[in-house]
């Protein structure tokens, strides 16, 4: 078992069981996802002790690793690199190509859903991240995470919603991610999903 392949069962178990909870057996149909491999002892050992040469960029918490990067909607790269960082584009919280949820924060959406879903799109800017830097094992710190929620007029809390993203990212990366954020209401997001986030990592 890879190192990557060693950060990926508990998080996305962590977003199907959030999923279950709050849409029940619609949820289950969203996530699509293949169980969580229990490593063995040996390979646990192997995956949890990297190499010298990686210790300092692995992350220091254990978790899932990011599902398959999600393919654009539209003229642009998922992620793209400028010297030591890697910016990723906004990501939608997409499972499978469908998202978790549609609509307004506050509205059609409510604050939990939008957690998750804030979660699930962390979880694919990651993935986007990784791919630029060959591996989830290159991505020494996150600088900055973006979360735009799609809110209702009378909506405010953006800050509890984008704490569903910075909490995933701490679950991946421990003190190698902290982080700075902006959390940011906005009118409407592509294909009216509840929230988009975007990523800088050093690697």
């Amino acid at each position: 078992m890879t190192t990557w392949e060693y950060f990926v069962a508990p998080i996305l178990s962590h977003v199907a069981q959030q999923l279950l909870n709050n849409f029940g057996s619609e949820g289950w149909e969203l996530i699509q996802l293949a169980p969580a491999r229990t490593p063995t002892p040996s390979s646990a050992t192997s995956s949890a002790r990297p190499r010298a040469d990686e210790r300092k960029r692995a992350p220091h918490r254990t978790g899932d690793r990011p599902a398959p990067v999600a393919a654009p909607v539209a003229a642009y790269v998922p992620a793209t690199r400028a010297g030591a960082q890697i910016w990723t584009s906004g990501q939608l919280p997409f499972i499978d190509g469908v998202l978790t949820a549609t609509g307004k924060v506050g509205a059609e959406v409510s604050q939990a859903a939008a957690t998750t879903a804030a979660r699930v799109a962390a979880l694919n800017a990651v993935a986007a991240a990784a791919e630029v830097a060959g591996g989830i094992d290159r991505i020494g710190r996150v600088l900055k995470l973006v979360v735009f929620v799609a809110s209702a007029p009378d909506f405010t809390a953006q800050p509890a919603v984008a704490n569903g993203a910075s909490l995933l990212i701490g679950d991946i990366f421990g003190e190698h991610g902290v982080h700075v954020r902006s959390a940011v209401g906005v009118a409407a997001l592509p294909l009216d999903a509840p929230v988009e986030v975007e990523l800088v990592v050093e690697a």
